[in-house]
């Protein structure tokens, strides 16, 4: 490990010089300590990066939270962090009354949100007045440490490209771990299965190559079955006429929302058989 990076537990003695405590660090009695558990950076400025535990709000952050209490004003939101998020009700996207909250959102849903404000206090103030944002009402929810997000999003994004070519899918990944999936139902368990996997394996070398080996796997037995059934069945004039289609993404073509948040990519049709898979597989 290089010497400007050490291994660092909370309350790890960090530095006499206050002015270069950042994130993961706290101040007490003119001294910087450590946070979290994690990597300790001390170059320029004193950072711990978490290498595992809850997610740490900040301004601006794109996150998906879940609706745990309705009160007067405000409806309190689990984001996967140790401070609650608030989202007041003059940030849900048209004025509605105090009386009539339940009714948009109630205890249990979920939201893509973003987080607008975090105090000196750790008070998280969050808002859906943003096209982007929107209550959750399909797909699938699924959850990763929030360390392992910058992994799975990949370097100017490569490996969420590769999931959302690959599996037909959209992605949306939040900042505290909660991704968001749609699609086909088939498709929705091999992308959540692909995911999990890179949380799993990200700190061993060779990530990308093995995903690919995984993707193409998984992919052949995915289609193998209903070519066998057919087979079975004979060679029905009906059958070869109108062959069973593949789980494309005509389901998700009639949510224009959902595409212009996940950024699905175009030409997708075109992409299925010579897309990024082909391309890595080919090197």
């Amino acid at each position: 490990m290089q010497m400007d990076k050490k291994l660092v537990i909370p309350g790890d003695f960090l530095s006499d010089d206050v002015k270069l405590a950042d994130e993961g660090t706290y101040i007490e009695d003119g001294k910087v300590f450590s946070s979290v558990f994690g990597i300790a950076s001390l170059k320029n400025h004193i950072k711990v990066v978490p290498l595992s535990g809850k997610y740490i709000p900040r301004q601006g952050d794109l996150i998906i939270g879940i609706i745990t209490e309705v009160s007067f004003s405000n409806w309190i939101v689990d984001i996967r962090s140790p401070y609650e998020g608030l989202l007041h009700i003059s940030e849900f996207p048209r004025r509605i009354d105090n009386s009539e909250m339940s009714k948009h959102l109630g205890v249990g849903d979920s939201i893509m949100t973003l987080v607008k404000d975090v105090d000196p206090s750790m008070k998280v103030e969050l808002t859906l007045n943003d096209q982007r944002l929107r209550q959750i009402k399909d797909g699938q929810v699924i959850e990763v440490t929030p360390s392992k997000v910058p992994r799975l999003i990949g370097r100017s994004g490569s490996m969420i490209a590769l999931l959302k070519n690959e599996t037909n899918c959209n992605i949306f990944i939040g900042q505290n771990g909660r991704v968001w999936i749609t699609g086909k139902d088939k498709n929705l368990d091999l992308a959540a299965r692909t995911i999990q996997k890179i949380e799993k394996e990200s700190h061993i070398p060779g990530l990308t190559d093995r995903i690919v080996k995984f993707l193409k796997e998984e992919k052949g037995m995915l289609f193998k079955e209903p070519v066998k059934k057919k087979e079975e069945k004979g060679s029905a004039k009906k059958q070869e006429q109108e062959p069973e289609k593949e789980p494309v993404q005509e389901e998700i073509a009639d949510e224009e929302a959902v595409k212009e948040d996940v950024g699905e990519p175009e030409n997708m049709e075109e992409k299925k058989s010579g897309g990024i898979l082909d391309e890595l597989l080919d090197k």
